[in-house]
């Protein structure tokens, strides 16, 4: 059984991006929604202006907010069509943003280090989980954020479209538990919380009947 081919993940969400932003948490559209995860990543992020990496940024949503808040925001996808709207995104807003095509489990960032690395509703889609958490680790200054918001959904991928071929393989594919996703972090970092999410419908834009979470850890 082999891993997913990377470009047909690409085109998956190449696929997905022109209706990304109809789900309530994916576009952020509705006011309660938006005001919701402003408020979670005001008190996730550093003071601003911080050094932030959106590590499959999707289409920007939450970039935008960070970047509204006077955050310095690189966001890297590995669909470009994705990257495409996420720039169209703040640009129209009138902030700025760096948005890069690339691997989101090997950011193509170099030697820059950040102060806050953001990933959510990503880790099911990788081949190697693990090796990713060490390289968004890898990215953080000394004292640095990493935060993982993540689940273990019902359901993986666009509804009603199956993922990739392959996807069985994925090593949490359809999600992670928290205590799980807890244990590969914790040697890496020198402190980890989890904070659940699965009650705060406004997140989601309704009630959900699955576990969603924000794993916070330091480095």
């Amino acid at each position: 059984m082999t891993d997913p081919n990377p470009a047909a993940i690409a085109d998956y969400w190449d696929a997905a991006a022109p209706t990304f932003d109809e789900e309530p948490d994916h576009g952020l559209r509705a006011e309660p929604t938006r005001a919701a995860w402003a408020r979670l990543l005001a008190a996730w992020a550093p003071a601003a202006p911080a050094d932030v990496l959106d590590v499959g940024c999707g289409t920007g949503s939450l970039s935008l907010l960070l970047a509204g808040s006077g955050h310095r925001v690189t966001g890297v996808d590995l669909a470009p069509r994705m990257v495409e709207r996420a720039r169209g995104k703040l640009a129209a807003a009138g902030l700025a943003g760096r948005f890069l095509v690339g691997d989101a489990a090997a950011p193509p960032t170099g030697e820059e280090r950040f102060d806050l690395v953001l990933c959510r509703h990503l880790v099911w889609t990788l081949p190697d989980p693990r090796l990713a958490l060490r390289a968004w680790v890898d990215r953080l200054r000394p004292g640095g954020r990493l935060v993982l918001v993540e689940g273990r959904w019902r359901e993986s991928g666009q509804a009603g479209v199956p993922y990739v071929a392959g996807a069985e393989a994925l090593p949490w594919q359809g999600g992670v538990r928290a205590e799980e996703l807890a244990g590969a972090v914790r040697p890496l970092v020198r402190e980890v919380r989890i904070e659940p999410l699965s009650g705060l419908a406004e997140l989601w834009g309704g009630p959900v009947p699955d576990e969603r979470y924000a794993l916070l850890a330091r480095r």
